[in-house]
C-alpha cells in the first residue's frame, strides 16, 4: 500500500465532504439531536402516575390508603372526584391513568374482618405502560393488606408478629434505576452507524452515478488504497461524535463512565470499522445513491435501534426475530457500552463481543475487496 496515493484519496474525500454540507449535517447535527432527543423525551421509567380517586367511604383508613399510595414516587395522587362515572370520563379523555373506587363501609368491612373490595381502573391503551402500573398497584396493595393483616393480630393480645422474611434489595448497577443511564451511552451505537453506515453507503455509489469510477480504475489505485482512503475521513468523523457524545452525556445528563476510556475507544473504533465497511459494502453492491441510502437504513440504522437490546429487550421478541440479533453487529457494542459505562468490567468480560466485531469486520473488509478486485481494481 503506498502512502502517497493513499493521502491523496482521503485528501480528495474530506475536501469532498467540506464542500457537501448536507453530509457534514448529517454527520454532526442528527448525532447531537438525537443525544438531546433521546437523553430527554426517551423514558423507560414509569413514574409520578397521574392517579384519581373516588372515596365513597370517606373514613380514616381509606384517607390513609389514599395518602400513602400518594406518598409513593410511582403515583401522583391528583385529586378526589364525587362519582366513578366522573373518574371514567378522566380516563376516556387521557386526563388520568389509574382511577381508584373506594366502597361504602370500607372501614367497616375491614375491622369486622371481612374481606372489602377495592376497584382500580387502569388505562391499558399501552399495554407495556399498563402492565407496569399493574405491577405497582399490585405490589403497593398487597404491602398495605400486611400491614392491616399484622396490626389485626397485634391486636388480638399475640406477640408481635414480624414477617417471616425481610427481603433487603440492592441494586447491583445503576443504582438508581434511571432508563436514561442506559440510554444515552446505547445512542452512541446509533450514532455510529449513521455516520458510519449511511454516509458510506454513498461514497462509493456516488463515484459510479457520477461517471468518475472508470477515471479511478485507469488510475494506478488499488482496492484496498481505495477502501482505507474512502473510510479515513469518516472514521475520524465517527469517533469525534463518540468524543462530542461522552462529553454531552456527562455534562448535561451526569452520566459518568464506570469503565476504563481508552477501553470505550478501541471497542468504539472496532465497531465504527464495521460500520463503515457495511456501509461500503451497500454501496459497491447498489452502485446508486438512492438505492444505498434506503437499504443502509433499512439494514443498519433501523436493526441498531430496534434489535440490539436497546430499546426493546430481546428476550421478549420471537425466536427467528432473536437469531436475527445476532447478526446485528449493535447487539454486540450495546453490550460492551453496559460493561464499560454500568458494570465497570474490563476486557477479560468483554473479548467475546469485541471478538465478534473484529470478525465482521474482517468478513465485509474481505467481501469488499473481492468487489473491487472484480470491478477492476
Amino acid at each position: 500500500m503506498r502512502f502517497i496515493k493513499l493521502k491523496a484519496i482521503v485528501r480528495k474525500e474530506f475536501y469532498h465532504l467540506i464542500r457537501d454540507y448536507r453530509s457534514l449535517y448529517l454527520a454532526f447535527a442528527i448525532p447531537l439531536l438525537l443525544i438531546i432527543l433521546f437523553g430527554y423525551a426517551l423514558s423507560l421509567d414509569v413514574d409520578h402516575v397521574e392517579t384519581i380517586f373516588v372515596d365513597y367511604d370517606k373514613s380514616e383508613l381509606s384517607r390513609d390508603f389514599i395518602r400513602k399510595l400518594g406518598a409513593s414516587p410511582y403515583f401522583h395522587v391528583s385529586q378526589g372526584l364525587s362519582q366513578t362515572k366522573v373518574a371514567i370520563d378522566y380516563l376516556d379523555h387521557d386526563r388520568a391513568k389509574v382511577a381508584i373506587v373506594i366502597p361504602p363501609n370500607f372501614m367497616k368491612s375491614i375491622r369486622a374482618d371481612r374481606e372489602t373490595p377495592l376497584q382500580i381502573i387502569i388505562d391499558g391503551s399501552d399495554p407495556t405502560f399498563g402492565n407496569i402500573i399493574r405491577g405497582y398497584i399490585t405490589s403497593f396493595t398487597e404491602q398495605y393488606n400486611q400491614k392491616l393483616l399484622i396490626s389485626f393480630l397485634n391486636r388480638q393480645g399475640r406477640e408481635e408478629i414480624k414477617p417471616p422474611v425481610d427481603g433487603r434489595i440492592r441494586i447491583w448497577f445503576n443504582e438508581d434505576l434511571e432508563s436514561r443511564n442506559f440510554i444515552i451511552p446505547g445512542i452512541i451505537a446509533v450514532i455510529i452507524m449513521i455516520v458510519g453506515a449511511i454516509l458510506t453507503s454513498l461514497i462509493i455509489a456516488r463515484e459510479y452515478e457520477n461517471g468518475t469510477m472508470e477515471t479511478i480504475k485507469s488510475m494506478p489505485v488499488r482496492a484496498g488504497e481505495l477502501l482505507l482512503g474512502k473510510a479515513i475521513p469518516y472514521y475520524f468523523i465517527g469517533l469525534t461524535n463518540v468524543l462530542i457524545a461522552i462529553l454531552l452525556g456527562q455534562l448535561l445528563f451526569g452520566i459518568v463512565m464506570k469503565g476504563n476510556f481508552w477501553l470505550m475507544i478501541v471497542s468504539a473504533s472496532l465497531y465504527l470499522s464495521v460500520a463503515l465497511s457495511l456501509g461500503m459494502l451497500i454501496s459497491i453492491v447498489t452502485k446508486s445513491q438512492l438505492m444505498a441510502n434506503q437499504i443502509a437504513i433499512l439494514t443498519t440504522y433501523l436493526p441498531s435501534l430496534l434489535l440490539s437490546n436497546f430499546v426493546f429487550p430481546v428476550i421478549n421478541m420471537p425466536k427467528f426475530l432473536q437469531m436475527l440479533t445476532l447478526v446485528v453487529p449493535a447487539t454486540y457494542f450495546i453490550d460492551i457500552l453496559s460493561g464499560i459505562y454500568l458494570r465497570n468490567v474490563g476486557f477479560a468480560y468483554l473479548w467475546p463481543s469485541m471478538l465478534v466485531l473484529a470478525l465482521m469486520f474482517t468478513a465485509l473488509t474481505t467481501a469488499n475487496y473481492i468487489l473491487l478486485k472484480k470491478e477492476g481494481l
